[in-house]
């Protein structure tokens, strides 16, 4: 296939007629030519000319290339490819080093000196010789026989010379993909080192830098990203919903104030949500506390717990949520936007994070949401006895009074307009009879200025 404004056409008609006009097709022509068979003429060497009429095979370079970049951007282990990658060119390059020993020797002599392949009756036995001989000249390591001749030591110093650029090389390959490994890890991961040194700095003991230590080790082996909107920050905003939807969808919907909601809705809804995790005896808030998010669980148990940090009133589980009754407006609510309750993470629990911006937009668009969020928050306000009734009536008969003051307003104002129309319309009226009575003067006046012309002539 062929990418078209970006879509891979697989029709085979367009692709047959896209290739046989390209360059490609030439290339790849001249590349599978039998021109070996120029080795049959009379007066060509047969075996030593077959290698050098082979020499077009070396055309096919550019489609290795390029299907080793496809493979490399498409496959799920880039760094384990780059490796292979890497060792296949070290091995071909033993191996063309390996070749070249071997004509040299056969030029020179096979067994001539210790220096050259030994001459052998078995290909595979000289084979393995040179490619053994070529590695240790190319891996320098040095333990190879002292040369005789003056070709011997231009190939061995030329061999060395070439290993020295070649180990470089290498080890600069091998080094990038171990950083890239690294970025990669780290690239989703927090890393727990800034934080152990900056306890360390100020003399913090280690039981912080331990629970810090733990927490990191709980993401990397549980597979939690907290960094992943990182991630997918540079997609467009509908696809990015679609991956986040994707991941999430499943985990949102066993809440029970998403379950009756459309996909739509909470393809939507995934993008306002942060993933955080908390770790064993952290409080996720505190009764007293400023109420700036509420919370999903997603996975873990939470306990409710009493003043003294211990006695748990109750336990939360997979599927509910908290932390609402602080954001929302709650007539008779005499905690205010205070946190109500004390929340104690039991074990790692992972939770997703609503801010309170995101909150009103969310509650805004869909009504029935608040009106199950009001619910459940009255009710808990009722059982913790922070809900003042008394409060709550007057609130409602004054925003009662509110609202019918408003649509007295509404109609008030509907009457202003209406006569501030009807003025302008007669304003309007009075403006044209005005224009037409003066245009009836000056056609008069006019007539009268030609009457006495006339007159006087």
């Amino acid at each position: 296939g062929f990418l078209e404004d970006g879509i891979l056409v697989r029709d085979v008609s367009r692709t047959r007629r896209r290739y046989l006009s390209s360059w490609t097709f030439s290339w790849d022509v001249l590349a599978v030519l039998p021109t070996e068979l120029l080795c049959l003429l009379p007066g060509v060497p047969r075996v030593p000319g077959v290698p050098a009429a082979r020499a077009n095979r070396c055309l096919r370079a550019p489609r290795l290339f390029e299907a080793f970049d496809r493979c490399e951007t498409r496959t799920g282990w880039p760094n384990v490819f780059r490796m292979a990658k890497l060792m296949l060119y070290l091995l071909l390059g033993i191996h063309w080093h390996g070749c070249l020993y071997f004509a040299l020797s056969a030029h020179l002599g096979l067994g001539a000196d210790p220096w050259v392949c030994p001459s052998s009756a078995r290909p595979l036995r000289r084979y393995l010789h040179s490619f053994y001989f070529s590695t240790l000249v190319l891996a320098m390591v040095g333990d190879t026989p002292t040369p005789q001749r003056e070709e011997e030591f231009l190939f061995l110093t030329a061999g060395f010379l070439l290993a020295v650029l070649g180990f470089a090389t290498i080890t600069g390959s091998i080094s990038t993909v171990i950083v890239n490994l690294s970025s990669a890890s780290t690239a989703l991961y927090p890393d727990a080192g800034p934080v152990r040194r900056y306890l360390r700095a100020w003399g913090v003991g280690g039981r912080l830098s331990g629970r810090v230590v733990r927490w990191h080790q709980h993401l990397r082996a549980q597979r939690k990203l907290p960094a992943e909107w990182d991630a997918l920050q540079h997609l467009p905003r509908g696809l990015r919903a679609e991956v986040a939807a994707s991941v999430h969808l499943e985990a949102l919907r066993r809440v029970a104030l998403f379950r009756s909601w459309e996909r739509g809705v909470l393809r939507q809804l995934v993008l306002r949500l942060r993933p955080q995790v908390f770790g064993p005896g952290e409080f996720v808030c505190r009764r007293g506390d400023v109420g700036r998010e509420m919370y999903f669980i997603r996975e873990g148990r939470l306990a409710v717990v009493a003043e003294d940090g211990v006695t748990q009133l109750a336990v939360l589980g997979e599927g509910l949520y908290f932390g609402e009754i602080s954001l929302i407006n709650i007539k008779g609510n005499t905690a205010g936007n205070r946190r109500t309750a004390n929340i104690l993470s039991i074990g790692y629990s992972d939770l997703f994070c609503l801010g309170k911006e995101d909150l009103a937009e969310v509650l805004a668009e869909f009504p029935a949401a608040r009106a199950a969020m009001e619910a459940k928050g009255r009710e808990l306000l009722l059982r913790m006895g922070q809900l003042d009734t008394g409060a709550e009536a007057a609130a409602l008969a004054a925003e009662a009074e509110a609202q019918r003051r408003l649509q007295g307003l509404e109609v008030a104002l509907e009457g202003l307009q209406t006569r501030a129309a009807r003025l302008l319309a007669q304003l309007e009226a009075s403006a044209l009879r005005m224009a037409l009575r003066v245009q009836r003067l000056e056609g008069r006046q006019q007539r009268r200025d030609r009457a006495g012309r006339t007159g006087g002539a």
